[in-house]
C-alpha cells in the first residue's frame, strides 16, 4: 500500500511538472507570435476542394464518319437494304490494275498429254504483254530465284507451300520473261502424276521443305509430290510439310524448323519429320 501511494504521488507530480511546462512554451510560441503564422500556414497548404460547374454533353451535333464508299450512296434510297445494294463492292489494291485477263475454260485433252500445274490456262492481249514486259519488271525478275521478287496475278504460279504467286527468276523461263502462256514455269514443279495445285513448289520451299533441286526436278520426267509418293506406297512416312496438308493431319505446323533440323544433321524439314513418324510407331 505503501509503494501504491508513493507511485501515485509521483505520478501526479509529473504530470502537473508537465502541464506547467506545456503552458510555460505556448505563452512564450504565443509571445513569439509563432503559432499564428504556423495556423496561416496551414490554411495556405490545406487544399481547397473545388465544385466544377455540371455542363450537360450534347451529342449528335458533329457530323458521322463515314466510308469513302458509303458517301457514294445516291441520295434517293430511304431504306438501309437499298443503301447497301447501291454501294460499289470493295475491291483490294493488289487487285485493281490497268491489265485484264480471261481464263479459258479447260478443254477436254482426251488422249492428249495432262497439261502441268505449272502453266494454266490463261489469254492475255497485246496491252497486257506490253505492261508485264515492262523494263522494271524484266530488271527486277532474275533478281531472286528462291521465291521470285515481283508478284504477279496473271503470270505468276502459286507454290504450294510458300503460297508466293511470283514470277520466277529463271533466266530462260518463257513464261515470266517472255509471256508465253503456252509455256510452264521453269521455277516451280510439276507432279507428273496428279498434276495439281498441291505438287507446285518454287525452288526455295522445295530445298527447304523437301531437300530437292529444281534442276533435277526438272530433269526428272516422272517425279512425283510427296502426296503422290505416299498414295503409291513407295515411301508412308514422306509426307507433304505445308501447313494446309499438316493441319489436315491434326498435325501442327511445323514453321521454320530448317534450322532445327540442319543441327540436327538432316537435309530437309520433311527427312525431319519422316525420323519423328517412324520413331512414333
Amino acid at each position: 500500500m505503501g509503494k501504491t501511494k508513493m507511485s501515485d504521488s509521483s505520478k501526479s507530480d509529473y504530470e502537473a511538472l508537465r502541464n506547467a511546462r506545456l503552458s510555460e512554451n505556448k505563452a512564450r510560441l504565443e509571445s513569439l507570435g509563432i503559432l499564428n503564422s504556423v495556423s496561416k500556414l496551414r490554411q495556405i497548404s490545406t487544399p481547397t476542394k473545388k465544385e466544377r460547374p455540371y455542363t450537360k454533353r450534347v451529342y449528335g451535333l458533329t457530323p458521322l464518319r463515314r466510308s469513302q464508299r458509303i458517301k457514294g450512296v445516291t441520295e434517293g434510297t430511304t431504306t438501309a437494304a437499298a443503301a447497301l445494294d447501291n454501294l460499289p463492292p470493295r475491291r483490294s489494291c493488289r487487285l485493281t490494275s490497268s491489265f485484264s485477263y480471261a481464263v479459258t475454260p479447260k478443254r477436254d485433252l482426251g488422249e492428249e498429254e495432262n497439261r502441268p500445274a505449272n502453266a494454266p490456262f490463261i489469254e492475255l492481249n497485246s496491252k497486257d504483254v506490253e505492261h508485264f514486259l515492262s523494263a522494271e519488271n524484266s530488271a527486277r525478275r532474275c533478281n531472286s530465284k528462291g521465291r521470285g521478287s515481283i508478284y504477279n496475278p496473271v503470270l505468276g504460279i502459286c507454290c504450294h507451300f510458300c503460297r508466293q504467286k511470283k514470277l520466277c527468276g529463271e533466266e530462260d523461263c518463257k513464261r515470266c520473261g517472255d509471256c508465253d502462256v503456252n509455256e510452264p514455269c521453269l521455277g516451280k514443279t510439276d507432279c507428273s502424276v496428279c498434276h495439281s495445285s498441291q505438287g507446285v513448289f518454287c525452288r526455295a520451299c522445295l530445298k527447304v521443305r523437301y531437300g530437292e533441286e529444281i534442276e533435277e526436278v526438272r530433269e526428272n520426267k516422272e517425279w512425283m509430290c510427296p502426296h503422290c509418293t505416299e498414295e503409291k506406297g513407295i515411301n508412308p512416312y514422306w509426307i507433304c510439310n505445308s501447313s494446309i496438308c499438316l493441319r489436315k493431319r491434326k498435325m501442327p505446323p511445323t514453321g521454320i524448323a530448317i534450322h532445327q533440323a540442319r543441327e540436327m544433321g538432316y537435309e530437309s524439314v520433311a527427312h525431319l519429320l519422316m525420323e519423328k513418324l517412324k520413331g512414333g510407331n
